[in-house]
């Protein structure tokens, strides 16, 4: 899919991103070139010092934001793919400083968008997005939501080009920066764990099933669609009993803009949404008024309707992680025997 092609990662120096990259540098050994496109020129010389140039010469480094829609439309000069993971995402510090959340998730994504449209190599655009932008509650979630939008409204103006956008939805990345169980693991080593409620409940992926699943939507998406993987949930009080045996637990409450328990398909989303058993698909509501579209889609890609209303959340989520099983991954993602 990607050999004898070139693709450009904005955010290409996060987690998913090194993860990504160094995926399909072993994955694809023809890649035309892979453009790792951020704004920190620290990250990237970490980044090249483990991806080196010598070694990957397909592999480009350059520096620049979202927020600069021109050197974004130089940088995607002969792109066939894109994956926008680009974002500000502290739900904390988006409360403080909504407007420059606002500026690179929302505007940023536009200038996405229209960078791409610009160019005429561009084949297929992929989003990462988040939990929290179903039926958001925070300015975090909320500005994904609208990036979202943008995303999936965007393939109504690519008029003739060969060019679509499509969006992926996941939860909580086990390992990623800021995410709980480093977290968890970094306090435990000084005997106290800080918890924000016991009852909650989280979707769990690794950073390769992530990786891979945004391949899959890569090869199968049509555009419009916002894709759902289909991931076990884990109990915060399981995590807990797994990492903070014999630590001191201290409750210091829910923090503003964060929920109970993750959704990644509301109600109202459910009645547009198909099963490819695998995951979920959101489609389009741009797309229902065609006469028999839905039909049409499940047939194309053999997908199943869903005629029943529902939320995919984590905590009435069919599969949960077992404690063993916790310890597994910890041991597997970390390299830490509890």
């Amino acid at each position: 899919m990607l050999n004898n092609k070139s693709i450009l990662i904005t955010g290409g120096t996060g987690s998913f991103g090194k993860r990504f990259v160094s995926r399909i540098l072993s994955k694809y050994k023809k890649i035309k070139r892979v453009v790792i496109y951020s704004r920190d020129e620290l990250k990237q010389l970490e980044m090249s010092n483990e991806i080196n140039i010598k070694l990957y010469p397909s592999v480009r480094y350059f520096i620049g934001d979202v927020r600069d829609k021109e050197r974004l439309t130089f940088a995607l000069n002969n792109i066939d793919y894109v994956i926008h993971c680009a974002a500000l995402k502290q739900v904390p510090t988006a409360e403080y400083n909504p407007l420059e959340y606002i500026k690179t998730n929302v505007i940023g994504a536009q200038n996405v968008i229209e960078a791409c449209l610009s160019q005429r190599c561009i084949k297929k655009v992929i989003a990462l997005s988040t939990d929290k932008a179903a039926a958001p509650i925070n300015l975090y979630g909320a500005t994904k939501f609208c990036a979202d939008k943008l995303f999936i409204s965007a393939n109504n103006i690519t008029g003739e080009k060969n060019l679509i956008f499509s969006v992926v939805r996941y939860g909580n990345v086990l390992g990623s920066r800021g995410s709980v169980v480093p977290r968890f693991l970094k306090q435990r080593k000084n005997g106290k764990l800080q918890v924000t409620d016991l009852n909650m409940t989280r979707f769990n992926i690794t950073l390769d099933e992530s990786v891979e699943f945004v391949l899959w939507v890569l090869a199968n998406c049509t555009g419009g669609e916002i894709f759902v993987p289909k991931i076990p949930s884990y109990k915060l009080s399981d995590v807990v009993e797994v990492i903070g045996s014999g630590c001191k637990i201290k409750n210091i409450g829910i923090r503003s803009g964060e929920k109970l328990h993750e959704e990644m398909i509301t109600k109202n989303d459910s009645v547009n949404t198909v099963d490819f058993g695998k995951c979920y698909a959101i489609l389009s509501p741009d797309l229902l008024h065609e006469e028999n579209y839905i039909k049409n889609y499940c047939k194309l890609k053999k997908a199943k309707l869903l005629k029943k209303i529902f939320s995919y959340n984590s905590e009435k989520n069919r599969n949960f992680l077992s404690k063993e099983k916790i310890k597994k991954l910890i041991k597997k993602e970390f390299n830490y025997t509890l």
